[in-house]
């Protein structure tokens, strides 16, 4: 009877040994803590999202708080910049207003100007004035004074007198200070040829001739405000 002959082994080779995997323990355990498990990761899921929102939440105050330091910063300088103006107001009204009252700040006053000429003629006696007002100009000032919303401006007074002596022009100009304020930008005084003899002008004196003949150029000084855009 004859069938399959088994054959050792050849030397060198091994048997293929048959591997078997086995579960740990544990894992056929899992239903006895499934419950624990789940509320365990809906637990950590809503302390995650918490979180998330207490980070917001803090990050939103913290911005809040920003902008209300922010806020108050601005508003105390703002107090302290209107408490400054305050003060100054204070300290320099009763300037402000001499100027005021004496025409340099403000709208330009000529009727105040030809006033102050006709009554120093008047009082001095001083011989006919001849006079020419040029338009107002707006005047430019040193680059460091600051002006703010105040401009300098200037109206050009030209002069012309016979004198009997120097003191009379003087004089004039000392009466017309106290009309307002101006510069003298240019005065030429000339001798007349001889005396008694005018330049065909009515003297007022009737007994004494003119000895000097006078041309001066003043400068009439204004500050008044510019409107503000905005501002009624």
């Amino acid at each position: 009877m004859s069938g399959p002959v088994k054959q050792p082994p050849l030397p060198g080779m091994q048997r293929a040994a048959t591997r078997t995997h086995t579960l740990p323990a544990w894992l056929g355990e899992l239903h006895l803590v499934r419950g624990a498990l789940l509320c365990f990761a809906l637990t950590l899921l809503a302390s995650v999202v918490l979180l998330s929102l207490s980070a917001a939440y803090r990050m939103r105050e913290a911005q809040r708080l920003y902008l209300a330091q922010h806020t108050r910063a601005a508003a105390a300088t703002l107090f302290n910049h209107a408490e400054t103006e305050k003060q100054e107001i204070r300290a320099y009204e009763p300037q402000f207003l001499a100027l005021r009252q004496r025409g340099l700040i403000g709208e330009e006053n000529r009727l105040a100007w030809i006033d102050a000429i006709r009554h120093s003629q008047e009082q001095r006696k001083l011989l006919p004035i001849s006079y020419d007002i040029s338009a107002q100009q707006v005047l430019q000032v040193p680059l460091p004074m600051v002006m703010g919303q105040y401009h300098l401006r200037g109206s050009r007074m030209r002069l012309q007198m016979d004198l009997l002596h120097e003191m009379d022009l003087l004089n004039l100009f000392d009466d017309l200070r106290q009309a307002g304020y101006f510069a003298v930008q240019d005065c030429t005084l000339k001798r007349h040829a001889a005396a008694g003899t005018g330049n065909g002008k009515a003297i007022a004196t009737g007994a004494m001739a003119p000895v000097l003949g006078a041309e001066c150029e003043l400068l009439w000084l204004t500050v008044n405000s510019v409107p503000v855009p905005g501002r009624p």
